[in-house]
Order: structure tokens, then sequence, then C-alpha cells
């Protein structure tokens, strides 16, 4: 009887609904732990080991991994050893029985530097007679050396922005001079002033190139030497080293300043080391404006879709067969939202634009190429069902009695839906809205064919007027974890930076749904009277 009564009321049902969310839950958590476990703790330093082998050679670098070799019990380590253009991997494995004597020298050098990866090393001298650097030795007449070198460099980087902002303005000017160049009986006057002007540019550009080069290369004439581990020389320009530092002889507070300074380059900087090394600004910049511009295209649409097909349009076939296509729209596979999008926005839409407005420009295109506005129209599409989905059914659970009152009381049907029902149902559309954000945040494949780029050379927003172009290419951080873990030449460097992009796009992600969520809770509490 008891056991015909547990069945009957349900109770297996509701112990497997339990343990699937259990599951969800330890499944979640195990992610994010991996993700943090490995991404937070990459920019605190690691001491460096010296491991002296019994066939007389030395390996120098980080021990990243430690494990057992397959199919036998004998211990192995990982090296992470540098010194890329001299030993062409950055990565060694070197079995415990082969090392004879493992240290950890005080004096021991990390150089992270612009091209190559880190160098794992000893100073031996400064070449840098131009100086005039006070008498000092080791890590102290490094670091006199990168500050005395610094004037230099935030020169050259003012000559940079000097050259960006001058080129900028010749590009205007080469785009008036192929306008007017297109219209017939254009005023010759006006053709010979851009003339003038872009010649008076490009003598300026050219000149500023000389002098950046000039610059460059009497940095470049500030070196540092260097020997590895096995006694290699190794001469470095200094205006390669972007930092350096003595891990085995940093105290934890030095440590903390040093990972607060990764911390603060990775939010402001640029990528550099083709996309492994230095800072992910423009990809959160691009990730965030992607997200904000697909908010603004999905979110009414599927708003006022989800409120005409409940609230005003009549039962039938037709309305079905929409429902059902909507539900259909919402299991897509993404990348097929990315075809419809290269082909509708990038080369229906955009090319008439180009003929229309940018005729000048072709064959290179403005609009008919991928760019933010396109991909996110794309994402827009591609959530919309979700939302319109989520509309109707925050609508479909207000109790009829509320429109029966309202009416009843000579309000319109208008009035009734933005007094009473969309109040009353913005929670549950918010909460539609916040899935289909959390999923557009994430995707990558549409944004492949419809914009996004492994670096691109300015961001969407700027200070030049119109100040937002939509027509640029942008970064993704979706996609950068997409290139450097799967397109990478050397997964194992790139490895740790696709935790920490993966960690991030997370926080992103939380951040903005957190966000909505807290709106929803605030909205919810405020019709909840309205509600009972």
């Amino acid at each position: 009887m008891m056991k015909a009564k547990f069945w009957r009321q349900g109770e297996p049902y509701v112990w497997a609904t339990g343990m699937a969310l259990a599951l969800v839950l330890f499944l979640t958590i195990t992610l994010l732990s991996v993700v943090i476990a490995n991404g937070a703790a990459i920019f605190w330093p690691q001491p460096v080991a010296l491991a002296e082998l019994t066939d007389g050679s030395r390996v120098l670098g980080e021990i990243s991994q430690q494990q057992k070799r397959p199919q036998s019990e004998e211990q192995r380590y990982q090296f992470k050893t540098g010194n890329r253009e001299m030993y062409s991997l950055d990565f060694r494995w070197v079995d415990a029985s082969a090392i004879k004597r493992l240290s950890h020298p005080a004096r021991v050098t990390v150089l992270e530097r612009l091209e190559n990866g880190n160098f794992y090393g000893y100073l031996r001298e400064i070449r840098a007679p131009q100086l005039n650097l006070p008498a000092a030795t080791g890590d102290t007449a490094l670091a006199q050396a990168l500050t005395a070198i610094a004037p230099q460099q935030a020169e050259i980087e003012q000559l940079n922005d000097t050259i960006a902002e001058l080129n900028y303005r010749l590009e205007q000017v080469q785009n008036k001079l192929a306008g007017l160049r297109h219209q017939r009986g254009a005023d010759p006057a006006r053709l010979e002033a851009l003339a003038a002007e872009e010649r008076t540019l490009k003598g300026r550009f050219d000149e500023l190139a000389t002098r950046l080069a000039d610059q460059r290369s009497a940095l470049n004439q500030h070196e540092a030497v260097f020997i590895d581990a096995s006694g290699t020389e190794k001469v470095i320009a200094l205006a390669d080293i972007v930092r350096a530092y003595q891990p085995n002889t940093m105290g934890v507070w030095q440590k903390s300043g040093y990972y607060l300074t990764r911390l603060r380059e990775l939010f402001t900087e640029d990528p550099r080391e083709s996309n492994t090394e230095g800072g992910l600004f423009p990809a959160i910049f691009g990730t965030i404006m992607l997200v904000f511009l697909m908010s603004i295209v999905s979110f009414p649409i599927g708003v006022v879709a989800g409120v005409y097909l409940r609230e005003y349009a009549k039962e039938g076939v037709l309305v079905k067969m929409v429902r059902i296509a909507v539900n259909n729209l919402a299991g897509i596979p993404s990348i097929v939202y990315g075809i419809f999008g290269l082909g509708f926005f990038v080369y229906g839409i955009g090319s008439s634009i180009d003929q229309l407005f940018f005729a000048e420009r072709l064959p290179n295109p403005t609009f008919g190429t991928g760019g933010i506005l396109w991909a996110s129209l794309t994402l827009g599409l591609l959530t919309v069902p979700v939302v319109i989905v989520a509309t109707e059914e925050a609508l479909g659970a207000i109790p009829p009695g509320i429109r029966e009152g309202s009416q009843a009381l000579a309000a319109t049907k208008f009035q009734t839906l933005t007094k009473l029902l969309l109040p009353m149902a913005s929670p549950g559309i918010l909460t539609g809205f916040i899935l289909a954000m959390a999923r557009a945040a994430g995707e990558v494949a549409p944004l492949m064919i419809t914009g996004v780029v492994k670096l691109a050379p300015a961001l969407p927003l700027d200070g030049h007027f119109p100040y937002l172009h939509l027509d640029r290419k942008f970064m993704h951080l979706g996609f950068h974890i997409y290139d450097i873990g799967f397109q990478s030449p050397n997964v194992e460097a790139s490895k740790p930076m696709v935790y920490v992009t993966t960690l991030l796009l997370i926080l992103i992600v939380l951040l903005m749904t957190s966000t909505a969520i807290y709106l929803r809770n605030k909205m919810r509490k405020h019709y909840a009277v309205v509600d009972v």
C-alpha cells in the first residue's frame, strides 16, 4: 500500500529532478573551479628552477607540470624554458631520474618581451653608453637602464599617435577627393585644394615616419647581454623588454604588486605576441559593445512580436505556424544565422549602401564587408525567438481577471496593456532577455563571418566624428579563446591566456546578467501587490 502511494504521489520523479539539479550544479561548480584555478593564478610569479642533469646539461625555467610517465611510475617535470628563439620550443619534459640536482638560483632573471615569449637567464652586462648610467650591477643596473629609456619610448609612442592621427586625416581627405572626382562637374578649385592638402599630409607623414625609424634605430642600440643556463650569450634590445623581475628573491608584497600590475595590463592594454600575452581591452570592449547593440535590436523587436502574438493576433492556422516557426528558430544552429547575416546583411544591404552612398570608394567596401553592425544584427536575429517566447509566456501567465477588470473600468485594450499587463509581465520578459543576452555573449560561429577579427586596428568607438563607427571590425573574447586555443602554433604557451580569457568572459556574462536579474527582482517587488 505504502509502495503504491509512493509511486502514485510521484516521489521518484521528485528525487530524479533533485538528482538532476544536483548533477548540473556539480558540473557547473567543477567547470568554474577548473577555470578559476587555472586562470586566476597565472599572473602570480612562479619560482624558477635550475635542473642539473646527469648528462652534464642544464635546464632553467618554471616547473609548470609534474606527473607520472604513461605506463610507468617514474616522475617527470615539465619546464617552461622560454628562450624560444634559442630552443624553438617554450616547454621541455625532463624525467626525475635524469635530474642530478634541482635548485632555485637567486640571481636568475625573467624577462617578459614583446616577441619570442619569456627569457630565463642571468644578466652579464648593459651595453648603453649613451644613457650615462650610474655604476650598478645585476638587477639594479637593468632597472636603471629600463627607466633611462622610458622617455625615449614615450616619445616614440607619442610619434605613433601623431602618425595615426595624421593617417586618419589623410584617409578623410582622400575620401573627399575620391567623392569629388566621382561627381560630374566638380569644382576644379576644390579639387586642387584637396589635392594640395593631400600632398602636404603625405609629406608630413613621410617626415614623421623617417623620424620614427631614426628614433627606433637609436633606441635599439641600447642592449643587455644575458646568458642562459648553458652559458650561451644572448643580446637583447632594452626596447624589447616589457618588464624584468627575479621571482626567486621576491617577497609576498612584491609578488602582489607584480600581480596587480599584470591585472591592470590585462584590462587596459592591447594584446601582443600573437594575442598570447599582453592585455585584452579591445576584446572586452568589443564584447560589451556587441551585446549592447544586439540588445537594442532584439529586445524591442522580440517584445513587440510577443505582445502582438499574445494580445492582438487572432488564433488560427497562420498564428500557429508563426509560433511553430519561432520555436524552431530558437533551436537552429548559430552558424546558420551567420550565413544568413553574411548573405543578407553584408552582401545584400551592405553592398547596396556602398553603391548608394560610398560609390567613390568602390571596389574597396565600406559596409559591404563584415563589421560590428552586421554582427550585432545577426546576433539580434538569433536571440529574438527567445525574447518572443518569454514575452508570450509572461503575458499568458497573467490571470484573465486582470484584463476583464481593467476593461470593465472602461480602460482601452492599449491602456490595459501598457499600464497593467506589460509591467506585470516585465519580470518574465527580462528573464527571457537575460537568457538571450547570456547566449549572445558566448557565440562565436556567426561572428567569424560577420565582422570579428584576430586583431582590430581601431575600436568601433573613438574621438573622431561620427564617434560610433559601425562599419569597423572588432575583437571578441569568445573568438579570442578560439583563436589562441585552436589556431595558435604553440598550444602550451597559449593555454594560460585561454583560461584567463574564459574566466573574464564568464565574469562579464555574470556581471551583465546579475544587473538584469537585480532589475527584474526590483520590478517583481514593485508589482507584487498588483500581482496579488
